[in-house]
């Protein structure tokens, strides 16, 4: 199947400048990068945005696709005629690098491109980012807290601090460099490559005796206890990233970083709703009827809550600044207590008798009465 367009993909003109070109990847790199959009296809989009700007951002590679196309990169260049191993091998492809040439070393990383691209110079290796779920208490989550979490984490090895093995000695293959240079033979003459160093994977160091501890990996499984100071408002969902806290990187490159995600617990009479608190109230008809002082709780200690003659049912009071202030807010949301008017089921003769004397006195002199009967009228 053929590829999109690259010019499409970047949405540029074919005969679009360099700045143009780098423009539209800038924008289209920050609008698709996996720790901004969320959505289920921006990590595909990034690799496809990245992929057309590796191509016609080199003067040479654009002038090869202009004449053959994608083919000319594929499976050795052998769509293009000849090109043998010569072609471009987008599993080659840093786009670490790209984005750190573009955006001036203020873009993060992105490990999932290739399968070179989390591999810095030096045959260093950024470590996985690691996912956990931290459960909060109610008000653990509306005021903030400090949590301690244990994880097993990849650190760095102790035994041979994170090299790997011991009487370090420069790579004979690429002496020292990393990468070995390749000459092949292609249509347009002699083309020179550059590829990690299979020998050291790019490190350009050996070792004559590889650390038993972690078996020359660099990095061993640890038990390690993360103290997390958690912000006041998270809800479920939310997602606090710790930078630099996740698995150790390869060849003293950067850790990963550490994402917490939590579930909070349920309240017996609290409901939340993004920064405001919702709590249904229950009152008897007497106190709906004739009013009264209610003592109700918030978050923030006891208050007396004034419940006006004649309340209905599922009427809503506000209290002011009584609700939450979420992570990006610097104000409080409401509370709203909802009216919940009981009509007891069980009543004392003494009540019953009074609730007789009520119904035989004239409480149907309300508008919703007089609307309603004036309504079944016009059924007959």
């Amino acid at each position: 199947m053929s590829k999109r367009d690259y010019y499409e993909i970047l949405g540029v003109s074919k005969d679009a400048s360099d700045d143009e070109i780098k423009r539209s990847f800038r924008k289209l790199a920050k609008q698709y990068h996996p720790d901004i959009n969320k959505e289920p296809d921006a990590e595909a989009k990034f690799k496809e945005i990245g992929e057309a700007y590796a191509v016609l951002s080199d003067p040479q590679k654009r002038k090869t696709y202009d004449q053959f196309g994608s083919a000319a990169f594929e499976n050795g260049g052998a769509g293009a005629g000849g090109f043998g191993a010569g072609g471009f091998d987008f599993g080659d492809i840093d786009l670490d690098s790209i984005l750190r040439d573009v955006f001036g070393g203020g873009f993060s990383s992105f490990s999932g491109f290739g399968s070179s691209s989390s591999r810095s110079r030096g045959g260093s290796k950024r470590g996985a980012d690691v996912r956990c779920v931290v459960d909060l208490t109610f008000e653990e989550a509306c005021f903030g807290c400090e949590k301690e979490i244990e994880l097993n984490l990849k650190s760095a090895c102790d035994n041979c601090n994170g090299k790997g093995g011991f009487k370090e000695k420069n790579c004979s293959t690429c002496n020292g460099q990393g990468i070995v240079l390749e000459r092949v033979q292609s249509l347009f003459g002699v083309m020179q490559t550059q590829k990690t160093c299979p020998d050291c994977m790019g490190r350009g160091v050996t070792y004559a005796e590889v650390c038993d501890e972690c078996n020359g990996n660099g990095v061993v499984n640890k038990r390690k206890t993360i103290t997390v100071k958690i912000p006041e408002g998270v809800d479920s969902g939310y997602q606090l990233r710790l930078a630099r806290k996740g698995n150790a990187g390869v060849g003293g490159a950067e850790n990963g970083d550490l994402y917490v995600e939590f579930n909070i617990e349920n309240h017996p009479l609290f409901e939340r709703q993004d920064s405001d608190i919702y709590m249904e109230l229950p009152i008897n008809v007497a106190e709906a009827t004739l009013g009264c002082d209610k003592e109700i709780p918030t978050l923030y200690g006891d208050v007396i809550l004034e419940i006006k003659p004649g309340t209905q049912n599922y009427t809503k009071l506000k209290l002011r600044g009584k609700g939450i202030k979420t992570p990006n807010s610097l104000v409080k949301g409401n509370m709203y207590v909802v009216v919940n008017v009981i009509v007891p089921s069980k009543l004392s003769r003494k009540q019953k008798n009074l609730f007789e004397e009520l119904l035989d006195s004239d409480l149907d002199n309300d508008d919703a009465f007089k609307e309603f009967k004036k309504a079944k009228k016009t059924c007959k």
